[in-house]
């Protein structure tokens, strides 16, 4: 066995350890009543989030990789999020909160034993720990879900975290990407998930994008202008939406006195002027564009603008280079329980001076989810290619809730235009003038 792949073994280990204590904190927080609860019909019971997680690893890990029997065959379709609603999932004969927890812990035993004598090479399946990491993204992707539906829990704070740091000059304006190829999407990230291939050179011309998300105070002006009364600013599925759900600020947002307060996560405050703003769908994010004399960016306009180097032409992992993000770099893993005012990491800036292209929202684009020129589905056709369409929009860039094993410069993220109780805000992008996409 050479050194890299026991540093691999060793690195996918730890991932799946820190994963899983990330499931452990969001699920003890809770009394087993608060567990098997629906706290939102758009979130399932987190009791069968738990469980699903053990299930996908017992699929992949325990069956597959493994080769070994299967420890709960009698509950696959329960934990088949095909086949049942989040919304019908209560009425399920579901694995109680002990239940499940006996048997996350029976298949991680398995999964760790399947790690320590898997050979990380051979089938696509198992190559540089392929399906691990995979597993690793799906458990921390379920962790935020799960994060999300604290948010939408009502009942007394459980969950606590530091504030994110203060900025002493606030990041604004915006920056004039070049026009010209990059590459876009990836065949070199080893855990890199099929929407995010194949690599392939994409022409996007000059553009403006802003070095900042848009912030809680500028989308209060928004609001104060009649932004949410104006048909002018709204497309028309996003207007007829806006008034079939009664639409008048972001989700947990409340009027107090001649200022706004939100509630995070059980606590309610003033909002923070300079944080980004979030829990807003696509259709306030393009009606606030349209207000602002933008628009949104687009899929390829924002990853140009967090991987393209112009010094030397080639596509970064993330905007700062190739390191993996630590700290310095970006507000990932809820270290913090809330995005954090542009400027808060520096060093997690793009060449181009485009600031938390990675972390505290997730950032709607104008692109529908689709596959990339010479996509293929691997390993299975439902993590992806059942979703591609004009049905659903593309978001890029992770958020406070997002694990740093489960994001990239490539990474993307697919929703309904509707959707706000997902960690969502954006940015702003323009066309540049002729003379200024000359000169770029």
């Amino acid at each position: 066995m050479t050194i890299e792949t026991e540093r691999l073994r060793d690195r996918v280990a730890a991932d799946m350890i820190r994963a899983r204590e990330r499931t452990t904190l969001l699920t003890e927080a809770v009394d087993d009543g608060d567990l098997i609860r629906q706290h939102s019909a758009l979130m399932s019971p987190l009791v069968w989030d738990l469980a699903h997680v053990g299930s996908q690893e017992e699929l992949w890990l325990v069956r597959d990789v493994g080769g070994r029997e299967p420890v709960r065959p009698d509950i696959d379709e329960l934990y088949d999020a095909f086949k049942h609603t989040r919304a019908d999932r209560p009425a399920l004969p579901l694995l109680s909160p002990a239940e499940a927890r006996r048997y996350v812990a029976q298949v991680r035993d398995k999964a760790l034993d399947v790690l320590e004598a898997a050979r990380l090479e051979g089938r696509r399946l198992t190559v540089d720990g392929f399906a691990f990491g995979m597993i690793v993204q799906h458990e921390q992707q379920h962790d935020e879900t799960m994060l999300a539906t604290h948010q939408l829990r009502v009942g007394a704070p459980v969950l606590t975290a530091p504030p994110p740091p203060a900025v002493s000059s606030p990041v604004t304006g915006e920056v004039l990407v070049p026009g010209g190829p990059f590459d876009m999407g990836t065949d070199t990230e080893a855990w890199a998930l099929d929407n995010e291939r194949p690599a392939h050179r994409i022409d996007v011309p000059a553009y403006y994008i802003d070095r900042a998300a848009v912030t809680n105070a500028q989308y209060a002006a928004f609001i104060a202008a009649g932004g949410y009364d104006d048909p002018r600013w709204w497309s028309p599925a996003g207007w007829d939406h806006r008034q079939a759900a009664g639409l008048t600020a972001p989700l947990h947002w409340r009027r107090d006195g001649d200022g706004w307060v939100a509630t995070s996560f059980g606590r309610t405050a003033p909002i923070v002027a300079g944080e980004p703003v979030v829990h807003v769908c696509y259709h306030e994010a393009e009606a606030y564009a349209a207000w602002a004399g933008k628009r949104l960016p687009t899929e390829a306009e924002w990853e140009k603008a967090a991987r393209y180097d112009p010094a030397t032409g080639r596509s970064r992992r993330f905007p700062w280079g190739d390191e993996t993000p630590d700290n310095r770099h970006a507000n990932l893993g809820q270290q913090h329980l809330r995005p954090a005012a542009a400027g808060a990491f520096p060093d997690g800036a793009s060449p181009l001076g485009v600031h938390q292209l990675i972390g505290d929202v997730w950032e709607w684009t104008s692109t529908d989810f689709a596959g990339y020129p010479g996509f293929a589905p691997f390993p299975y056709r439902e993590y992806s290619e059942v979703f591609f369409g004009p049905d659903y929009k593309t978001l890029r860039g992770g958020s406070f809730g997002t694990d740093r094993s489960a994001i990239r410069g490539t990474f993307r993220n697919w929703d309904y235009p509707i959707r706000r109780q997902i960690f969502s805000g954006f940015r702003l992008a323009r066309d540049a003038s002729p003379d200024a996409a000359r000169d770029a």
